[in-house]
């Protein structure tokens, strides 16, 4: 149901009648060869026409704000029918705002043609996210289902809710582009409708930076992530996201804490046939066994897990081919100086040690087999092939440590969260690099690449959202500005930044 949304844009729209002055950030349109250039040369254009040229100036301030928040990603123009020039370009495009009752239309523009009228709710943060994402969904505050969710913006009014509520809060921090929330946004409102005057239900997208702190506070490591308070308190989790909305009502009823998972059983400690090393026992293993392969790996990595059960075969069955060396492993986590001392980054990493020298690194190996091959007949690997780090090119390499700082710099940076194994990023790296090529001479725009699979970068992917790879994210100075999945081609990459350089001028000028 539209109509409340049409009543506030109609009493919005008739307050913006009585505006006599204009925002220089919004662009004053009258001519119809004008208005044509402006839909050529800005590919995201939200228009405000108007019956006549009003006085006054309550509202016009809310399109100034907004036309400043999303400058360089969308532009706000206004078109009075009323003058005489106006009145051909309204003809012209076939807008009559009279027709409206307040005399006001806003009507939206995407790469050079009409789009969508503009239908959501007259508020800042509404039109923001629509001109950043105009064919994006709306925001959950927006859903008329989720009126019974408290929505909350900004840390001050979070601590405000904490402060003064009495009833317990459930709050569900999110972000928009999480699928898992998006699924269950619809069962946690219905929820907060089930047990409304009881119980608050809330909600508030942390996904900026701008909450790293809050995030880190109440242990936000992916989203949804739910916390439960009592009086200001926070107690503990609710973790139950096979849910229905009955399902959270009743926990409300009588919150109880996550059950402790069944811990899992370190590799070291299960019934292995591999030797399993620490740091106080490297070196003499080592002595023991002129030829060793060592795993070094992560307990919580996914290609570790998965190779494991072939490094436990390969073990058990290498001792039936009367060949040299032996198979251990090592947590390089819990022991951090061997894994210092070979500069151990990524999991798993396969080395091959003879005489406690380390001769190759082999990353090649993985499966039972092709293990057994190896240690059939020991032999250097192919010269592997030069990492896309130490490729000469305009691509910004980032890690943990230097991720913020540079992008906060940069008006504009599209950030490329790959792993060096995987085929759909390495096929993307030539296109990257070439678009990150043309742009090197704009110190606002940047092209950065983060290796997740490196040191602590998996922490910093896995804060950023990152689920697959690649992910490619655009920041604007350092914030969070919009995920990119488009085509991966190189004309893709840079049309996307084309609008905010001096490239789209030459363009224009050909």
């Amino acid at each position: 149901d539209l109509a409340p949304i049409t009543f506030k844009l109609t009493v919005w729209l008739a307050a913006v009648l009585e505006a006599v002055k204009v925002s220089p950030l919004i662009e004053k349109v009258s001519d119809h060869k004008d208005f044509k250039k402006l839909l050529r040369t800005r590919t995201n254009v939200l228009v405000l026409y108007t019956k006549t040229d009003s006085s006054g100036d309550p509202q016009l301030k809310l399109l100034s704000d907004v036309a400043q928040s999303v400058k360089g990603q969308g532009t706000i123009a206004w078109v009075n029918c009323g003058d005489t020039e106006g009145r051909k370009l309204c003809k012209k495009v076939k807008v009559d705002p009279s027709s409206k009752g307040v005399g006001a239309e806003l009507l939206h523009y995407k790469d050079g043609s009409f789009h969508t009228e503009y239908n959501r709710p007259a508020t800042f943060k509404s039109m923001v996210a629509f001109l950043k994402d105009p064919s994006g969904p709306a925001l959950w505050e927006e859903n008329p289902e989720a009126k019974d969710i408290v929505h909350i913006e900004t840390e001050k009014d979070f601590r405000r809710l904490l402060k003064k509520e009495e009833r317990p809060v459930l709050m569900m921090f999110y972000a928009p582009w999480c699928g898992v929330c998006k699924r269950m946004q619809p069962l946690f409102q219905k929820a907060a409708t089930e047990t409304k005057g009881r119980y608050v239900l809330a909600g508030m997208n942390v996904h900026p930076s701008e909450f790293d702190g809050l995030k880190q506070e109440y242990n936000v490591k992916g989203y949804p992530t739910f916390c439960y308070f009592e009086k200001g308190k926070f107690l503990h989790h609710y973790e139950d996201y096979g849910a229905s909305a009955k399902d959270i009502a009743d926990w409300m009823k009588n919150p109880q804490p996550p059950q402790p998972k069944t811990p899992e059983v370190p590799w070291s400690e299960s019934e292995s046939p591999v030797f399993h090393l620490t740091d106080a026992t490297f070196d003499s293993f080592l002595e023991e066994h002129p030829a060793a392969l060592v795993m070094f790996y992560a307990p919580w990595c996914g290609h570790c897990k998965k190779m494991k059960p072939e490094y436990d075969e390969a073990a058990e069955f290498h001792p039936l081919l009367q060949s040299p060396g032996v198979l251990a492993a090592m947590d390089t986590t819990i022991h951090k100086a061997t894994g210092e001392r070979f500069k151990i980054s990524g999991f798993p990493t396969m080395k091959y040690f003879e005489k406690g020298q380390d001769m190759y690194a082999l990353p090649q190996l993985r499966s039972k087999d092709g293990i057994l091959d190896f240690m059939r007949n020991p032999q250097a690997p192919p010269a592997p092939e030069q990492s896309w780090e130490d490729k000469p090119s305009s691509v910004s390499h980032l890690g943990t440590e230097d991720f913020r700082e540079a992008l906060k710099k940069k008006k504009h940076a599209l950030v490329m969260f790959y792993a060096p194994w995987c085929p759909h990023c390495k096929s993307s790296v030539p296109h990257f690099t070439a678009a990150a090529d043309t742009f090197k001479d704009d110190r606002k725009i940047a092209y950065a690449a983060v290796d997740c699979t490196k040191g602590q970068n998996h922490d910093l992917c896995k804060q950023e959202g990152v689920e697959g790879y690649p992910t490619f994210i655009h920041f604007n100075y350092g914030k969070f500005a919009e995920k990119y999945n488009g085509d991966r081609g190189v004309s893709h990459f840079l049309f996307l930044f084309s609008k905010f350089s001096k490239l789209s001028e030459v363009r224009q000028g050909e």
